[in-house]
């Protein structure tokens, strides 16, 4: 069995990583779902706010740190 060496991951990868899996893949799946059902209104929205989500993060990465 190996080992995969995460010393040289920073927190600021992991946190967009964790914030992907958690919210904005999430968001853009349950968009894709609804846009199945033919709830094309509710669809957008969740798309939408899941683009939103990741440009708000990004501006956010991008001033902070």
């Amino acid at each position: 069995m190996t080992y995969v060496d995460t010393s040289d991951i920073s927190a600021a990868m992991f946190i967009t990583v964790l914030l992907f899996l958690i919210i904005i893949a999430p968001l853009v799946s349950l968009g894709i779902l609804k846009l199945f059902q033919g709830k094309k209104r509710q669809a957008l929205w969740y798309v939408l706010s899941g683009v939103a989500v990741y440009f708000i993060f990004q501006w956010f990465m991008w001033f902070v740190f």
